[in-house]
């Protein structure tokens, strides 16, 4: 089975955020564990599976993810790697696909000046209380806490942006934290320049101790920044070690995430597809 790693959110290879991505002739899905064995052996924080489904219906493809520990419910770099792909195969047509997912139908499309546009549903952000070991966990005091509904991540808002860039968190305290991840993040410095806010992502209970660069985020991020700062076009940059940048464009309830993308490994794999277990 031909298996690629793609960056994601960049235009440069070793930046952005890697998935792997699969392509699979169907008609079936293989077995869940055997995907989730592949996520693990790639090791990176999603790897997606994508099957084609019969022509007429609401979406052209079925995909999935998943980190090397469990099936995600939202991913958008690994989207945007998948899209890659097909364009990179021929596969887009019309260069614009529908997803069906376990987050509804997802709409990608290729731009005319290159890049992706990805159309997925905003995620609301709601105050709650610190939870407990929260400041200790992440090692700098926090200003406020979000829940972001549906996603399943704790938004918090730090000082400025040398606390996000300077965060070392106790990763095995944030693991035990009573969420899926910890979203944090600040107003950029300079608010006029390449990027609006900053962020950083971590996971460690998923199996995802940082993500480099992360877009499902950016639908709790948009929505949280464009109330602060006016105006519904803003660019989050994710300071995470290999960075990225996100352009993001609220449209009613859904957020538009752009980017660009680059195949860095086009390769086999030899452990094929399992069949599905009764």
């Amino acid at each position: 089975m031909r298996i690629r790693i793609i960056d994601a959110f960049t235009d440069r290879p070793f930046s952005g955020n890697p998935a792997a991505v699969c392509l699979l002739d169907g008609p079936d899905w293989p077995d869940e564990d055997w995907m989730q064995r592949v996520a693990a052996e790639m090791n990176l924080s999603e790897t997606a599976f994508a099957l084609p489904l019969p022509s007429g219906g609401e979406a052209d493809w079925w995909l999935r993810w998943f980190t090397p520990t469990l099936e995600a419910g939202l991913c958008g770099h690994a989207t945007l790697a998948t899209v890659h792909a097909m364009h990179s195969d021929g596969l887009l047509g019309t260069d614009q696909v529908r997803f069906t997912s376990r987050s509804g139908t997802l709409v990608a499309r290729r731009e005319q000046l290159g890049g992706y546009t990805l159309d997925f549903p905003a995620n609301p952000h709601t105050p709650v209380p610190d939870p407990a070991g929260l400041t200790e966990a992440l090692g700098a005091p926090v200003l406020e806490s979000f829940d972001t509904g549906p996603l399943g991540d704790l938004l918090v808002r730090l000082a400025d942006e040398r606390t996000v860039r300077s965060l070392a968190p106790d990763l095995t305290a944030v693991a035990a934290l009573p969420t899926r991840g910890v979203l944090a993040t600040a107003v950029a410095d300079d608010p006029s320049g390449d990027y609006q806010f900053v962020s950083r992502f971590f996971a460690p209970a998923c199996g995802i101790p940082e993500d480099p660069v992360t877009g499902s985020a950016h639908t709790a991020l948009a929505p949280y920044w464009a109330k602060q700062l006016g105006g519904t076009r803003l660019t989050g940059y994710q300071a995470s070690r290999r960075g990225g940048l996100v352009t993001c464009e609220l449209s009613g309830d859904r957020v538009l995430l752009s980017g660009r993308a680059v195949t860095v490994l086009d390769g086999t794999l030899h452990s094929g597809p399992e069949p599905a277990r009764s």
